[in-house]
């Protein structure tokens, strides 16, 4: 499967990675920082995508284990995620100007990017996957439909703020309390479980815990 220190990796991301979530949820509810409070299934969905895209994505495109063609397919989208984030960032923190359809729009990109890289790779494979080939298919299927998942969010969450997500007033995300976002709310729970519970199935795969 993959290296002893990609899989070492994968634990100290994971760390990282909830470590932030307790820190943002703090920064947005007890801090009130920009952006409004948010919920604890949203802040648990913020740091699930943060993980599986701009963290463990690149790390598996980095491990020579995998087939170069999905390492291309994952690096791809990881790069894309990053210049995404980047972007994201400034246009909330600095210029007040992010719109979740810009986001969409990514998101709709990328769908397409990794859809022609998995196209090219069934094209040009031969014979039998392999257990880490197999692996790596079922991760970037798990992108793919966090991907989509984050299209419903984005179009719900935009709907319900009515467009007013810019200016140092904007609304970034669903918080607990409001009756509009009590539908997202929900929809993101039940979405969370069977999501996180797909991602703990894959890394105890690539941690040598499952079967």
């Amino acid at each position: 499967m993959l290296a002893s220190h990609t899989r070492v990796l994968i634990l100290v991301l994971l760390g990282f990675s909830a470590l932030l979530g307790i820190l943002f949820w703090w920064r947005q509810n007890v801090k009130k920082a920009l952006g409004g409070r948010i919920s604890p299934p949203k802040v648990a969905w913020l740091f699930y995508a943060i993980f599986l895209w701009f963290l463990l994505c690149p790390l598996v495109a980095l491990d020579s284990a995998v087939d170069v063609r999905l390492r291309m397919v994952l690096g791809g989208f990881g790069a894309f995620m990053w210049v995404r984030g980047v972007a994201e960032l400034y246009m909330l923190y600095v210029s007040h100007s992010w719109k979740p359809p810009y986001g969409i729009g990514h998101d709709v990109l990328c769908i397409l990017l990794v859809l022609c890289g998995v196209s090219w790779f069934a094209f040009q494979h031969q014979g039998p996957l392999s257990r880490i080939d197999s692996w790596a298919l079922s991760l970037i299927a798990l992108v793919l439909v966090s991907l989509l998942v984050e299209v419903l969010y984005a179009t719900l969450f935009f709907q319900a703020v009515e467009g007013h997500t810019t200016g140092e007033d904007g609304i970034w995300f669903a918080d607990e309390e409001q009756a509009r976002f009590r539908r997202i709310n929900r929809i993101t729970l039940a979405c969370n479980v069977p999501l996180y519970a797909s991602l703990a199935a894959l890394l105890s795969v690539a941690l040598g815990l499952g079967l």
